[in-house]
C-alpha cells in the first residue's frame, strides 16, 4: 500500500497511537517494534479496544482488512508523518539545543496561540518517534505547528528536520549534553547544527540569539531574525533583563513580569517575544501570554515547604545548565541558602572531569551549604565545612530524615535519573 493510501486511511481516524494504553475509538494504530518488546502482539487489542486500522511490519500479527502490513512500521510512521506535514502545508517552527527547549517551546506556544490556532510537541516528545507523532496531531484547523526537537547523537537533527520540513529554526543553545553520544562539545555543535544546514539549503528563516557567539557566527547568511540584550540594532533589543528570583524583562516599550525563575530563563523568554512579534502577535498579547505561563513537571519551579522556599529544577542536569543554575542561585539576594545537586548522566568518560568542575566552581564561589548526591560527585568530595557528599540518594536520605529545614532558600538539581523531587518529601 502507497503513503497516500495509508494517509487516507489516517484521516478517516481521529488520532494516531503507538500504545493501545491510550487507544480510544477510531484511532489508528501503529506497532513499533522497541528494545523489550514487540508490539505487533498487541494489533488485536488495539482493534478490540476500538482502533480502525493498525499498522504492523509482522505478518503473524496479520487479522484482517483493518491490518495495514508494511516493511518497517517506524519507518512508515515517519514517512506517513513527512506526508501529513506536506499535505496540511502550513507553517512550522522547529526548535532544538542543548537547554530549554520544553520551556521554549511552551512559551512560544503560549505566546502564538493568543492569534492563531497551534499545536506544538506535547511533554518531550521530540525524537524520531515522538516527532512523527506530533506532526500527524496537526489537523487542517492548525495554523501554525511547533515541533521540538532532540539529539543524543549525530544526524538525529537532519532526520528530523527532513521529516518535520521546518519553515523556521531555533536552537536554544550549545552545551555540554550528550557529550557521551555526541562524542564531545564540538559534537554537540555539529549535530545541533543539522538544523542550520537544513534552514540554508531550503532557503527558511532562523530566529537568532546574536549574544550567542556561536548561533551569530554560524547565520552571518541566513534570513535573520534576531533578538539580543547588547546589539541595538536586533530586531528585538531587550533593554533589561532582573532575576531575583523571578525573570523581569523590558523590552518594545512594556515590562513583561514572568514566573519563571534564573538569568537563564532570559533567552527563553526572550525567543518567544521575538517569535510572536515576527508572527505579529501583538505587544500586549505576548506580555499576557508569558506573565500566564506558570512552569511545572519540576522545572524551575518556585515550591513553598513551611518556612522554606525551593527552586525545583530536578527535571533534567548537565554541565552546562548545570552551571548557569548554580551561578544565578548565587547571584540570589537571599539569606540561609542551601544546594542539593545530583550527578549530571551520558558525559561518558569526561564525567568525573565535568563533576569535579562543578566541585572546583561552588568551593570558589559558594559561601553557603551544598549537597552533593550521586558516584560521580562522591568521587571528587573535597574538605569543605559547607559541602557534604553522598554517593547515593538512599544514603542522603539518612541525613535528610534527620535533619529540620526552616527559613531556608534551596535549589535543587539533577539529572532525570537521580530523580532528586524525592527530597520533597522529607522537606
Amino acid at each position: 500500500m502507497t503513503i497516500q493510501n495509508i494517509h487516507k486511511l489516517f484521516l478517516t481516524c481521529n488520532k494516531v497511537s503507538i500504545d493501545t494504553r491510550n487507544i480510544d475509538n477510531n484511532s489508528f494504530f501503529v506497532a513499533i517494534k522497541g528494545e523489550r518488546f514487540d508490539a505487533n502482539t498487541f494489533a488485536k487489542e488495539a482493534l478490540e479496544k476500538g482502533a480502525s486500522f493498525v499498522l504492523i511490519d509482522n505478518p503473524s500479527n496479520y487479522i484482517d482488512d483493518r491490518t495495514i502490513l508494511v516493511e518497517d512500521s517506524l519507518k512508515v510512521l515517519q514517512e506517513l508523518a513527512k506526508y501529513h506535514r506536506q499535505f496540511l502545508q502550513l507553517p512550522i517552527v522547529a526548535l532544538t539545543g542543548s537547554n530549554g527547549k520544553t520551556t521554549t517551546k511552551e512559551l512560544i506556544n503560549i505566546v502564538l496561540s493568543k492569534k492563531y490556532k497551534t499545536k506544538a510537541t506535547i511533554g518531550n516528545l521530540n525524537n524520531h518517534i515522538g516527532v512523527p507523532l506530533t506532526l500527524l496531531s496537526f489537523t487542517k484547523e492548525t495554523e501554525i505547528g511547533i515541533v521540538e526537537m532532540g539529539a543524543n547523537h549525530q544526524k538525529e537533527i537532519e532526520l528530523l528536520c527532513n521529516i518535520a520540513q521546518p519553515d523556521y529554526g531555533y536552537i536554544t543553545n550549545f552545551g555540554k549534553a550528550h557529550l557521551e553520544g555526541f562524542g564531545g562539545v564540538e559534537g554537540v555543535i555539529k549535530g545541533k547544527s543539522e538544523m542550520y544546514i537544513f534552514l540554508k539549503e531550503n532557503n527558511k528563516s532562523v530566529f537568532v540569539n546574536l549574544d550567542d557567539e556561536i548561533q551569530n557566527t554560524k547565520t552571518v547568511d541566513f534570513n535573520r531574525i534576531t533578538f539580543s540584550q547588547k546589539a541595538k540594532n536586533a530586531t528585538i533589543f531587550i533593554e533589561s533583563v532582573v532575576a531575583n528570583p523571578f525573570v523581569k524583562i523590558k523590552t518594545m516599550g512594556v515590562e513583561i513580569n514572568s514566573n519563571l525563575i534564573g538569568l537563564y530563563n532570559a533567552t527563553n523568554i526572550n525567543a518567544a517575544i521575538t517569535i510572536g512579534n515576527y508572527f505579529k502577535v501583538s505587544t500586549e498579547d505576548i506580555k499576557a501570554a508569558i506573565e500566564s505561563y506558570v512552569p511545572e513537571n519540576n522545572r524551575s519551579q518556585l515550591i513553598t515547604k513551611g518556612t522554606n522556599e525551593i527552586i525545583l529544577d530536578a527535571y533534567n542536569a548537565n554541565p552546562s545548565s548545570m552551571k548557569v543554575a548554580l551561578e544565578n542561585f548565587i547571584q540570589l539576594d537571599k539569606k540561609n541558602k542551601l544546594v542539593i545537586i545530583g550527578d549530571m548522566y551520558e558525559l561518558g568518560v569526561e564525567s568525573i572531569e565535568e563533576h569535579k568542575a562543578i566541585v572546583v566552581f561552588l568551593n570558589d564561589y559558594s559561601s553557603f551549604e551544598c549537597h552533593f548526591v550521586g558516584k560521580d560527585f562522591y568521587a571528587n568530595k573535597i574538605h569543605n565545612a559547607n559541602f557534604h557528599f553522598y554517593s547515593t540518594f538512599d544514603e542522603f536520605t539518612l541525613y535528610l530524615s534527620s535533619t529540620k529545614f526552616e527559613h531556608k532558600t534551596m535549589l535543587i538539581k539533577g539529572s532525570r535519573g537521580m530523580a532528586l523531587e524525592r527530597t520533597l518529601d522529607f522537606l
